[in-house]
């Protein structure tokens, strides 16, 4: 499948979640997607770290946008049926990098694993994330 523009990704993500937390996809399509999120002070939680919610986003996000860019033909969207998040460090200042693989891209379901890294250690991940999309198809009318 073809690679989508990243500005197409933008574009679609004006005045929602995505763009109010600052998340950007910079590849999306073939299997892969990959992402960024600057780290700032309303991602953290009150203890001063980064909140998982925030990570969270991140990689759900990371794996949309891959589900998007490789729908099987005919396909209306999808959704999220289940995610799955390992937290093993946390951050403060910098970005985080997601990297998003597709595990299974069949005709009603895909399955993602991710990885999410710090900027200053792009070489430990700081949480691992899997998550499962389904495949929405129109209905019949009937």
């Amino acid at each position: 499948m073809p690679k989508i523009d990243p500005e197409i990704l933008r574009e679609r993500a004006n005045g929602t979640l995505v763009s109010l937390l600052g998340i950007e996809i910079t590849d999306a399509g073939d299997g892969v997607s990959k992402g960024r999120m600057k780290i700032t002070p309303n991602l953290l939680a009150p203890n001063g770290f980064l909140h998982a919610a925030s990570v969270v986003a991140l990689a759900d996000t990371c794996c949309g946008y891959g589900t998007f860019a490789d729908l099987p033909e005919g396909a209306e969207g999808f959704t999220t049926a289940e995610l799955k998040s390992n937290h093993m460090g946390t951050a403060r200042k910098g970005s985080l990098i997601c990297r998003a693989h597709a595990k299974h891209q069949g005709r009603t379901t895909q399955v993602w694993d991710v990885e999410v890294f710090s900027d200053a250690r792009p070489d430990r991940p700081i949480a691992l994330f899997r998550c499962t999309q389904i495949v929405l198809w129109a209905r019949n009318a009937g």
